[in-house]
């Protein structure tokens, strides 16, 4: 590749990246932008899978792409990147040590990629849509290798509303709230079941997603799940579907669940829980006495990944992608959703218009109930937060 010997070599450049890993690990893909810093041009995005991987190798792997589009088509030029991920910065930056082994090739490559002076700026996700759209793209198959100058902008413009674009929107009031007599359209409703607990569960261990180890249901959670769902029973006939994380716990929690309501359970990836990687399968002291800065850093901020694994913000963007899935499949009923600690309280977040950090004021209960619905005017209600059949209640233990 060169770029266009009829236009001025841009003098200074700015790289966008992004990747991800759908189950983390699972299929992934990056996406890269290469933008002229003077006049906002695009000179070339870049987009491609990388088969199953981690987000963070996704993500570094988005970096490279990035550098060797700058490399190619502004030689010379002074090169700012831009990404949301903090530990990718951090790392180029040198502020961070690169710990983990599958990273330290790709820090190794994107170092002698970089030109001299190149400086790493993180931003928050929202202003990184453009590359994380491409890397959704390259996993969906729509976009796949390296477009430069005029196709860049050409295939840019083909696709002006993209998803994250519209969760954005989705989530932006259009008016300020108003009361319920305003709800316009039918209402899209999600009764949202916390799956029962594990061993993991009742030793405070860290439980992660589809890439942790995943316990199944302990005697205990199955009888919890059958509480419920036995509590939920007069909704029989109104819930029209099931679905569920494809992880253990939760799936198990559907699969009691649909005999109940008899009804298929189908998998949605995106409300699976957070990845906690190294941290998988420990107690909150262990990963204090093993890995205390790295527990401080993430405590501190939603955008560091727990143990290499997902970060708040990584996990925010999923689950928000999948609400939007959601919507459209059943737009207008009743959908029974069975999923986890984090992504419920993301939910719950975004539906009351609430920052992220709202996460960590909710408290969640195993098996237990929350209420949401969506209106065709996109606002939103809360019917129920953390309900529990009567004799799972604190009044009942005596307990509160």
């Amino acid at each position: 590749m060169a770029a266009d010997a009829a236009e001025p070599a841009p003098r200074r450049v700015v790289i966008e990246a992004d990747g991800g890993s759908r189950g983390n690990p699972g299929p992934a893909g990056y996406g890269a932008v290469l933008k002229d810093a003077d006049t906002g041009a695009i000179l070339g995005e870049d987009a491609a899978t990388i088969g199953r991987a981690t987000n963070n190798v996704a993500e570094y792997s988005g970096l490279i792409a990035g550098l060797r589009l700058a490399a190619d088509l502004a030689p010379g030029a002074q090169v700012t990147v831009r990404m949301d991920s903090k530990l990718v910065i951090e790392q180029m930056s040198g502020t961070w040590r690169v710990k983990h082994p599958d990273m330290r090739p790709l820090h190794s490559e994107a170092s002698r990629l970089a030109p001299p002076g190149t400086t790493y700026s993180w931003v928050p996700r929202a202003e990184n849509a453009h590359a994380d759209r491409l890397a959704n793209e390259a996993l969906d198959g729509t976009r796949s290798g390296v477009s430069v100058g005029a196709a860049a902008a050409a295939a840019d413009d083909d696709d002006p509303h993209s998803l994250i674009e519209e969760l954005q929107e989705d989530g932006a009031p259009a008016a300020p709230a108003r009361g319920w007599g305003h709800r316009h359209g039918s209402a899209t409703t999600l009764v949202v079941v916390r799956h029962g607990v594990t061993k993991h569960t009742a030793a405070k261990r860290f439980s992660g997603g589809l890439g942790g180890d995943n316990p199944p249901l302990s005697e205990e959670g199955r009888v919890q799940i059958r509480q419920t769902g036995e509590w939920l029973a007069p909704l029989v006939g109104k819930v029209e579907a099931i679905v569920a994380s494809p992880v253990r716990r939760t799936r198990e929690s559907a699969d009691i669940l649909a005999g109940i309501f008899d009804l298929p359970v189908a998998e949605e990836p995106g409300i699976a829980e957070m990845e906690f990687g190294a941290w998988d399968g420990l107690t909150f002291e262990e990963v204090r006495d093993r890995f205390p800065d790295d527990l401080d850093a993430w405590l501190g901020s939603l955008d560091i990944e727990a143990g290499g694994g997902d970060s708040f913000r990584e996990v925010q963007v999923r689950v928000l992608a999948a609400l939007h899935r959601l919507r459209t499949q059943y737009a207008g009923r009743t959908v029974l959703v069975v999923s986890h600690v984090t992504p419920i309280k993301t939910l719950v977040a975004h539906a009351l218009d609430a920052p992220l950090e709202a996460v960590f004021r909710m408290e969640l209960s195993p098996a237990s109930v929350t209420v949401l619905s969506w209106f065709d005017d996109d606002r939103s209600s809360m019917r129920l937060y953390n309900g529990l059949p009567p004799e799972r209640t604190p009044f009942a233990s005596g307990v509160w």
